[in-house]
């Protein structure tokens, strides 16, 4: 039989944090994943030194927002930003064409699939924000490799595994393509939800490689790879800047030599407004950003073309209007 609940305070909530940060569980984990990452038993940190930087660098970010809401119906607003570094300077800053959605009942689900260069995603899949966005950066991706010169470095915000709903056989094939024209992918995630004993991985891992090699050493460490060989991905942790404040996890494609690529990565990342994290998706960044200004001049642009089609204000009012808003005002 069970016993009383304990209550829900924040006393308990910190004492259950309290014993996951501290405690001694050692299980590696990934919980906000459907991936099939195998983790290691025991991740072994190693120095990591700086080489020199790939001639040729290109980095993609994705960047999203809500332009209407209606809770049935939303309208979307996503892009993907693209930029290439050539014997370090900047050579091409391409902000990604806007691409706005409407979603909401059936037919306009299957609208927005239509929509969806990418071949493979099911005809009856759900859409949604996240599919519509990944989609935009892998097709920014794909493009990228394709047009890159052989011994670029191609860099990806987040990890190497697109949305469930993007087929395996996408990045299957495009890593086939970038290894045939010797172009490595490697993506970057600032804020991962891997785990040891359920507490964050990498606070761990930092503070291990402090205690062994010192407060400024970069390092790497092995930490998963998936099960499948064919678009297979290795996922490491990486301290690349002595200032930086944080490790990333950063995936790599199965067949490259995580040590040499790390190095030549860690070359791109002595940037003095965010050491340890490669200015060129910083930059990709920037430019990727939907900012509340983008948002406005969306909307003014719908409004404009509802005023041409005769929506009446009344109409648009009652059907956008946030109500919590409404309540929130005092």
């Amino acid at each position: 039989m069970r016993g009383p609940a304990r209550p829900a305070t924040i006393e308990v909530a910190a004492e259950r944090l309290a014993a996951l940060l501290v405690g001694t569980a050692d299980t590696l984990g990934d919980p906000s994943t459907m991936s099939d990452l195998v983790f290691e038993e025991a991740p072994t940190i190693a120095p990591l030194p700086r080489s020199t930087a790939p001639r040729e660098v290109w980095a993609v970010d994705g960047g999203q927002c809500l332009v209407a809401d209606a809770r049935c119906l939303q309208v979307l607003a996503t892009r993907a930003a693209r930029v290439r570094f050539l014997g370090g300077s900047c050579v091409l800053e391409d902000e990604g064409t806007i691409r706005a959605t409407l979603l909401g009942g059936s037919d306009e689900r299957v609208r927005a699939l239509a929509s969806l260069a990418l071949a493979g995603v099911a005809p009856d899949t759900s859409v949604d924000v996240n599919l519509l966005r990944d989609h935009d950066e892998w097709e920014a991706v794909a493009r990228s490799v394709d047009e890159a010169e052989p011994g670029a470095l191609v860099l990806v915000d987040g990890d190497l595994q697109p949305d469930w709903r993007i087929p395996s056989s996408f990045l299957a094939d495009l890593m086939g393509r970038a290894s045939a024209r010797e172009v490595t992918l490697a993506g970057v995630t600032k804020h991962t939800s891997l785990s040891r004993g359920g507490a964050p991985l990498l606070g761990w891992l930092e503070g291990q490689a402090e205690a062994a090699l010192g407060h400024r050493a970069t390092w790497w460490a092995p930490v998963a790879r998936t099960r499948t060989d064919v678009g297979g991905v290795q996922v490491v942790a990486a301290r690349l800047d002595p200032d930086a404040r944080f490790a990333f996890r950063i995936d790599l494609p199965l067949d490259a030599d995580p040590a040499e690529e790390l190095a030549r990565l860690s070359a791109l990342c002595d940037d003095a407004a965010f050491p340890g994290y490669p200015y060129p998706l910083s930059v990709a960044d920037r430019l990727a950003a939907c900012p509340g200004w983008l948002r406005a001049e969306l909307r003014a642009q719908l409004d404009d073309h509802f005023d041409l089609v005769g929506v009446p204000l009344d109409v648009r009012e009652r059907a956008f209007t946030d109500r919590h808003a409404l309540m929130e005002r005092g």
